[in-house]
């Protein structure tokens, strides 16, 4: 039934102020960050009188952005991918052999999902490995953080797929890698990209992790190097914004290009045949 032009309205009306509520912060950044210093210390949102588009040039060489980057990417990346691949494997096994001993390793696991994480214990343990304060250490870290909630949604994707498709895997030879890497890891792609893009973004974006496990610069992801920038940059709110575009600009990247994927993995409940 065709709902009274009124109620439309409404809805519409409703609909513009919110997306206007998220826009706007952002317009107002993009917008300033092509500002002089005078402009931008307005916060207006009006178009700059006179584009400074060497603002980004100063940014990108004084703000440390390529190192900050090259941090940031490979802290994501690696840590995502190892997290991925293994609480995937973990899955698997944990899926198909239901004993006692597996349900209770999966629901300790899952108290990850409840518990803050204790960075001074944190700390202690990777002095105890001699890999605090390297990247290694943080990517242990990042990992680490991952896998409650890696598990808990592959396990549950897991879990419908047939067990059918792992018979008939096994009638025809494939042994136990052969059958997670050719049979059951190809079904698991929207989940796995899925939780990738998530994790992904939740790495990229942590800023209380690399603060406490780094205490060098060198090591230092993007965010961190936006913090110190704007410690130094504070009245120079042109280029404040123009680091935060170029911090920001990755993840909204990313999520555009697997926004179908998050939706399709969250939602899958069945494998079709």
């Amino acid at each position: 039934m065709k709902q009274p032009w009124p109620q439309r309205l409404i809805k519409q009306i409703v609909c513009i102020v919110l997306s206007l509520i998220v826009i706007m912060p952002f317009y107002m950044v993009v917008i300033n960050s092509f500002k002089t210093k005078g402009e931008s210390a307005r916060m207006a949102l009006t178009l700059p009188s006179e584009w400074q588009f060497s603002n980004y040039s100063i940014v990108i060489e004084q703000g440390k952005l390529v190192q900050g980057f090259s941090n940031s990417l490979l802290y994501a990346v690696l840590s995502t991918s190892i997290a991925l691949l293994g609480c995937a494997m973990a899955a698997f096994v944990l899926s198909r052999k239901r004993t006692k001993f597996n349900v209770f390793i999966y629901y300790f696991v899952l108290c990850g999902l409840f518990f803050p994480v204790n960075y001074v214990t944190l700390v202690k343990v990777l002095q105890t490995f001699k890999v605090a304060n390297t990247r290694a250490g943080l990517i242990i870290a990042f990992t680490s953080s991952m896998i409650p909630f890696c598990l808990f949604v592959i396990r549950n994707f897991m879990s419908s797929v047939p067990v059918e498709l792992d018979e008939a895997a096994v009638i025809d030879g494939a042994g136990p890698i052969r059958l997670f890497f050719s049979i059951i890891l190809p079904l698991l792609k929207p989940i796995m990209v899925t939780a990738f893009i998530l994790q992904f973004m939740g790495v990229w974006n942590d800023f209380m992790t690399p603060l406490y496990l780094s205490s060098s610069s060198k090591m230092w992801p993007m965010n961190l190097a936006v913090y110190n920038f704007f410690g130094k940059m504070a009245s120079y709110w042109n280029y404040v914004f123009a680091d935060i575009v170029l911090t920001i600009l990755p993840v909204i990247i990313v999520y555009l290009i697997g926004q179908k994927y998050i939706v399709g993995g969250l939602t899958s409940g069945a494998v079709k045949e």
